[in-house]
């Protein structure tokens, strides 16, 4: 059994518990599975009727499953693979795609990547025989990058003392932070000048910069500079863009970097595998269970929650994986928190420009660029398959319709087909296929996303765009479910439809997130710790702040007994 639920609200309020999580989703349950493996009775509280959040299954056309929002693997962390033992134990299968991504182009051309390096030359080739030379060296810096990495990703950011604290504690801190910065130091020196100089171009440049640096042919520079939107509501000409890119290509498939890969099952199978890990463990995971308030002794200590339907439940510590949006300025009653500290969560960036449409059609697309004799599923149906973007300059146009408040004329529009390695999740013969769509305005000036004409109009907007490289799409289209921004703050409760729960900008990154003070996943409210994306290191399926923040909730506890 993967879960445990309670049948009443009874059963919940009729114990104090050592931990409740507030959001059952994939950093939530992590959370969980560690603080239970540390010897704490814990609860996770999940509004909706499925565990998982944005990593969730869901049959949404009958014999068609769905992963309704994140939609591929690579960011999951290998420490929460491997000491949850989420692949030897609880089921969890990888599915990986190679080749890596397919931009079909209008010229009758195309360009495959992947893990084949001589693929990887031979398709560059095609494009520019000097970016061909070029790009192994380019995957190399990268991967040096992502190594650099590990250490920050893995570890809680060096804690910043908001509260007072004794002369022992603080120094404590001390140390605890001089081992740190030791580490980033070792790590760096190992990198040398030169790369560490490369390191920061990359950060601080607009990926446009970074790549028009590397390379010269159009079509590839618009293939990577896709990883530095993803998600974004920022141009390739965005001055830090370049880390969305490294963010995007920093994770791992069975230990191979820059490698995504499905999940058998869906993204909810990551939810359901740790969710079985917290529940072997001794954690409680409780459905339907919607938390509307926390419970607030002295206007400074958390005595646990109050839930929807009135129930209390109780506890002195609370983690919770909603975003911080959503926290600490609807679940925490007025007046308790600093003044600054309130302004800093309002103002934060939870803008976004992503649509999900998750379609059911009876065929594959054929790409009519695409002669490779390959009568049904064949490599360009594997990976990434990235539409309506041959260059960085119809990227960044995508993007100005959004600035200037309409649905991009022409949208960006990444392209997987998981039913093609996954026979799970779709009938014999019919296939899923998930179009994620940049850029879509949480409230456009033309329209309305509650208006189902304006919605229709849209969708249809993009199935034409696939139709241009693969003739016949449209009418292969059996059912489909769209969520717009709107649709992601409603039904997944992600923040102005921001699926990172914040922006992963350098102002909202590591020391400053989710507000600069406060990275180390404590609060101003004693007893009260953030778990989620809205927290360091980021947004993604990655596992690392429900991971990060039971370490330090189990040690701040261990302090006290």
């Amino acid at each position: 059994m993967w879960r445990r639920t309670f049948t009443s609200a009874t059963a919940l309020k009729d114990k104090k518990w050592d931990a409740l999580i507030i959001g059952g989703g994939h950093n939530g349950l992590t959370a969980a599975a560690y603080l239970a493996r540390g010897g704490l009775s814990v609860a996770v509280l999940e509004r909706r009727h499925v565990i998982g959040g944005a990593a969730v299954t869901e049959e949404l056309v009958p014999g068609f499953k769905f992963s309704r929002c994140s939609y591929l693997q690579s960011l999951l962390r290998p420490s929460v693979m491997n000491e949850l033992e989420l692949g030897s134990k609880h089921g969890l299968k990888l599915l990986r795609s190679n080749p890596l991504s397919f931009t079909p182009c209008l010229d009758g051309r195309y360009l495959l990547l992947g893990t084949d390096k001589n693929l990887n030359h031979s398709e560059i080739s095609k494009f520019s025989q000097k970016d061909a030379e070029a790009y192994p060296r380019y995957e190399s810096k990268l991967e040096s990058f992502c190594k650099f990495m590990d250490l920050v990703l893995d570890s809680p950011p060096p804690e910043s003392l908001q509260h007072k604290s004794s002369l022992n504690e603080q120094l404590k801190n001390k140390i605890q932070n001089s081992v740190f910065w030791a580490k980033c130091l070792r790590q760096a020196s190992s990198l040398g000048q030169k790369d560490m100089v490369d390191f920061l171009d990359l950060l601080l440049s607009p990926v446009s910069k970074v790549l028009n640096n590397w390379f010269e042919a159009d079509v590839l520079k618009a293939t990577l500079a896709s990883d530095a939107v993803i998600g974004s509501t920022a141009s390739v000409h965005a001055p830090g863009s370049g880390y969305v890119l490294l963010h995007h290509v920093m994770g791992e498939s069975d230990g191979d970097r820059g490698v995504w890969s499905f999940v058998e099952g869906g993204m909810g199978s990551i939810s359901k595998a740790i969710g079985s890990a917290a529940a072997e463990a001794g954690a409680h995971v409780v459905t339907n269970a919607e938390v509307s308030q926390l419970l607030i002794e002295n206007s400074s200590t958390v005595r646990g929650v109050i839930l929807a339907d009135g129930t209390e439940v109780h506890s002195s510590v609370v983690l919770s994986n909603a975003t911080p949006y959503k926290t600490f300025m609807e679940l925490v009653p007025s007046n308790v928190l600093p003044d600054d500290f309130v302004r800093a969560i309002k103002h934060s960036d939870y803008s976004s420009a992503t649509t999900k449409i998750n379609i059911a059609v009876d065929k594959l697309p054929q790409f009519q660029c695409c002669k490779l004799n390959h009568p049904h599923d064949g490599p360009q149906h594997v990976g990434s398959i990235r539409i309506g973007f041959e260059s960085m300059e119809e990227i960044h146009s995508a993007c100005q319709d959004a600035m200037n408040g309409v649905p991009s004329r022409r949208p960006f529009i990444e392209m997987t087909i998981p039913s093609v390695l996954d026979k799970t999740i779709s009938p014999p013969g019919k296939h899923v296929i998930n179009l994620f769509v940049q850029y879509t305005p949480y409230k456009p000036l033309d329209g309305d996303w509650q208006d189902h004409d304006y919605r229709e109009s849209f969708a249809q907007k993009c199935f034409t765009l696939v139709d241009e490289y693969a003739p016949g799409f449209s009418s292969s289209i059996l059912g489909y479910d769209m969520l717009t921004p709107p649709d992601l703050e409603r039904e997944i409760g992600l923040t102005g439809g921001n699926i990172f729960h914040g922006a992963m900008g350098l102002d909202s990154l590591f020391l400053m997130r989710p507000v600069k003070g406060w990275s180390n996943y404590k609060t101003p409210l004693k007893g009260l710790y953030l778990c989620g994306s809205g927290a360091h290191p980021g947004g993604g399926v990655m596992g690392a702040p429900g991971r990060n923040a039971a370490h330090l909730v189990l040690q701040e506890v261990r302090k006290t007994t």
